[in-house]
């Protein structure tokens, strides 16, 4: 009797690995808006209810609250430690948090001012500083699901010491606290302002690349 040929295993369909791309080179893609309606105006911000084609032809229904965007300041005081420089941290109410925050300072862009113009008008208004040197740090969405809210970190250096004068509703407690100290407190939870987070962060990881040089 012949012998029987052993059976080859099949091939088991394995799954399949994720696109190995530039995330830089990405083309970028936009919705076909079909209609939107403001079902909510308010002196901050507006609820539009969106009609769209989503890239790749899928029908959907958004609501967005759409805002002019916002700027963000990380004020440093390097003159006395240039490794670990002085930050200029606000300490405020925030009624949606239902708490008070340690925050960087930040406000909301007027309609049409260039974001450096408000940066630099936020941060006199809200502490009395004035800065010689400016520089774009980073921009991101908080939470790009349904807010549509730019915000844009500018690191601002060379302060220049004067009166603040805040809007009638704000309540703001100044501070300067050494890099290390703000560190300290976002490891210990105590900083959960998402601005603040990615606004320090990435700068003392941006300081520490510099240092390896």
């Amino acid at each position: 009797m012949p012998k029987k040929l052993a059976k080859t295993p099949k091939k088991t369909k394995s799954a399949k690995s994720p696109k190995k791309e530039n995330p830089e080179r990405e083309v970028v893609e936009v919705a076909e808006l079909l209609s939107s309606e403001i079902v909510y105006a308010g002196p901050l911000f507006r609820v539009c209810h969106d009609k769209l084609i989503e890239p790749g032809g899928k029908l959907s229904e958004r609501d967005v609250i759409r805002h002019n965007g916002s700027v963000v300041i990380l004020a440093l005081d390097r003159s006395k430690n240039k490794k670990d420089p002085w930050i200029v941290i606000e300490r405020q109410y925030r009624h949606a948090a239902n708490q008070f925050l340690w925050e960087l300072p930040a406000g909301k862009l007027e309609a049409g001012e260039e974001p450096l113009a408000g940066a630099q008008r936020e941060l006199e208004e809200e502490t009395g500083y004035k800065a010689r040197k400016w520089k774009p740090l980073v921009e991101y969405y908080a939470s790009p699901g349904f807010l549509g809210e730019s915000m844009k970190v500018f690191l601002a250096e060379g302060l220049i010491p004067g009166a603040a004068h805040p809007e009638e509703d704000e309540q703001i407690e100044l501070r300067l606290v050494k890099l290390s100290d703000v560190l300290r407190m976002i490891e210990k939870g105590a900083i959960l302002d998402g601005k603040t987070l990615t606004g320090v962060l990435l700068y003392a990881r941006l300081l520490k690349k510099a240092r390896k040089k």
